[in-house]
C-alpha cells in the first residue's frame, strides 16, 4: 500500500485514526526499538506516522465516485409551417379571443358587453 495514492486529507485521517487506536493501547503493527520510542517520547501520532509510511497499516479508503449516467439529448423537432398557415392560425385564435375574452382573462364581463353593443351599433 503506497502512501502516494492518498490525498493529504486521507493521510491525516488515517494517521489520526491509528493514533487514537494507539492511545487506547492498541498493539504496534511495526517493530520499533525501545530507544526509538523514547526518542519520540511514546507519541501516538509519531508512532502512527511511522506505521503509515512503513506500509504497515491495513487501512483502505473508499472514495465516493459520481454516478455515471447516460443522459440522452433529444433534439426538438420543429414543425415546418408556412406563413399562410401561420396567418390562418392567428386569425382563428383572434376569433376565439374576440368571441369569449373572459375565458382568457383579457376583459371583464361588463367591458365585453359594451364592446358587443358598440360593434352592433356600428354595423346597423
Amino acid at each position: 500500500m503506497e502512501h502516494e495514492q492518498f490525498t493529504r486529507f486521507e493521510i491525516a485521517r488515517i494517521i489520526g485514526a491509528r493514533a487514537l487506536q494507539l492511545a487506547m493501547d492498541a498493539p504496534l503493527l511495526i517493530k520499533i526499538s525501545e530507544e526509538d520510542l523514547k526518542k519520540i517520547n511514546y507519541d501516538a501520532l509519531k508512532i502512527a506516522e511511522i506505521e503509515f509510511f512503513g506500509n504497515a497499516l491495513p487501512i483502505t479508503v473508499h472514495r465516493p465516485l459520481p454516478k455515471k449516467k447516460k443522459e440522452k439529448l433529444v433534439s426538438i423537432k420543429e414543425e415546418k409551417v408556412s406563413d399562410e398557415d401561420m396567418k390562418e392560425k392567428e386569425k382563428e385564435i383572434e376569433k376565439d379571443i374576440s368571441r369569449d375574452p373572459e375565458e382568457f382573462n383579457l376583459v371583464e364581463e361588463e367591458e365585453h358587453v359594451e364592446e358587443i353593443q358598440t360593434a352592433a351599433a356600428e354595423e346597423a
